[in-house]
């Protein structure tokens, strides 16, 4: 045990103070964001949506966060990534206090939309600030540790807001929110040093290589390959506990501790797990080539049996494919993405995630209503399958294009 936790923390050494600071308003930010878990039981019964009117609300929720992300990037080049994330936590947190005295729905659609796409437009910034603060062998522990810090949060948020609700209300989950996402623009304002930060956005603007995103076919391939895995991994959080519900009979709350055991797995495991994938020393495309092996597991495996713990065992192999897949693409991005146009390619990135949600929860509910669970997750992994011969397809032409380089 002793060993164990040596090596535990040995994996955690070696980051930037930087780079904790950033993780801490991170986790502040994404454990704030506590509406969002609770958003379509507050429109329903707060508000008093019908279904297809929430299903509108998120389908906004998903274009804010597309637009959010692609703008996000251009400003993280233009202006730096220090204002942008400063901005977007400042700003949305006065979005968030907004938000809450909207009830008509073309207002809350409207509301919901701008809010996200002010939110979201964090996302690729904080990608370009954690390169920029980690040495280069340690950027993807760094990213890691964001990510870490994403799922703490988004494990902690759900548990503390639904005992806001039990014992205030749902709006004052709105003032939690917004005043979470202050206090952390005013910690990076405070602590992040804004003349040093200046200095290093001024350097980044100043060069400009490559070509643009839109350009570089190697990387659409690789932003389609993370829309494609995306369409599937938000399954896990609409289909599933339909799933859960329809064919194995749970009720909420048990379906909401097999849900937290994915985040408190991430919180506890992926730090380690990602250190000992480094030392193998494999290439982060096949690293993400086996998190996607994982992932489709996670799937394929539900139709084996009617025993209740397969589900456990289910969601144990979406988690470990998260915890490689995750901190590996985006390394593999930042890598992709040449210096002075590392916002735009990650903001283009990002938007990946925002498409999966807009297209992937229809899509599953769809298949879902037009056959079956069993078919649905044969369908799902048989269309992974497809996507992992895609990643070593990858793979292949990030080794050609290395190649060539050396012999250039």
């Amino acid at each position: 045990m002793r060993k164990i936790y040596f090596n535990y923390v040995a994996s955690f050494r070696g980051l930037s103070k930087e780079i904790w600071l950033l993780a801490l308003v991170t986790f502040i930010n994404r454990a704030g964001a506590m509406v969002i878990p609770f958003l379509s039981l507050y429109l329903v019964n707060a508000l008093g949506f019908t279904l297809p009117q929430v299903g509108w609300i998120m389908t906004c929720f998903g274009l804010g966060s597309l637009l959010g992300t692609w703008i996000g990037g251009k400003f993280t080049d233009s202006i730096g990534f220090y204002k942008v994330i400063i901005s977007s936590l400042f700003l949305g947190g006065i979005g968030f206090f907004i938000l809450q005295y909207i009830s008509t729905f073309y207002g809350f659609c409207i509301g919901i939309f701008s809010l996200i796409l002010v939110a979201d437009a964090y996302r690729p910034a904080i990608f370009v600030a954690t390169e920029t603060y980690s040495k280069p062998e340690n950027t993807t522990r760094s990213l890691t540790l964001i990510h870490l810090a994403i799922n703490l949060g988004f494990s902690l948020g759900p548990v503390i807001g639904g005992i806001i609700i039990a014992s205030i209300s749902y709006k004052a989950l709105f003032w939690i929110d917004g005043i979470t996402c202050i206090i952390a623009s005013i910690l990076l304002l405070l602590l992040l040093k804004p003349k040093e930060i200046s200095i290093i956005d001024r350097q980044l603007k100043k060069v400009k290589e490559g070509i643009s995103p839109y350009k570089n076919k190697t990387f659409l391939l690789f932003v389609f390959i993370m829309i494609a895995t995306g369409l599937t991994f938000v399954q896990y959080f609409s289909v599933i506990p339909l799933y859960y519900e329809r064919v194995h009979g749970l009720t909420e709350d048990i379906i909401g501790w097999i849900l937290f055991l994915n985040g408190s797995l991430i919180v506890i495991f992926e730090m380690p797990l990602i250190s000992w994938i480094e030392r193998l020393q494999i290439s982060k495309t096949m690293a993400l080539f086996w998190g996607t092996v994982f992932l489709a597991s996670s799937f394929a495996i539900l139709n084996l049996s009617t025993w209740g713990g397969i589900l456990i065992i289910g969601m144990i192999l979406l988690t470990i494919g998260e915890m490689i897949s995750s901190p590996f693409s985006n390394a593999i991005a930042l890598e992709m993405a040449p210096k002075g146009r590392k916002g735009n390619y990650m903001g283009v990135f990002s938007m990946s995630y925002s498409i999966a949600h807009i297209v992937g929860h229809n899509t599953g509910m769809n298949l879902v209503s037009a056959f079956s669970f069993k078919t649905t997750w044969y369908i799902t992994s048989l269309f992974l399958l497809i996507i992992i011969c895609l990643i070593l397809w990858l793979n292949y032409i990030l080794k050609r294009n290395e190649q060539n380089k050396h012999f250039l």
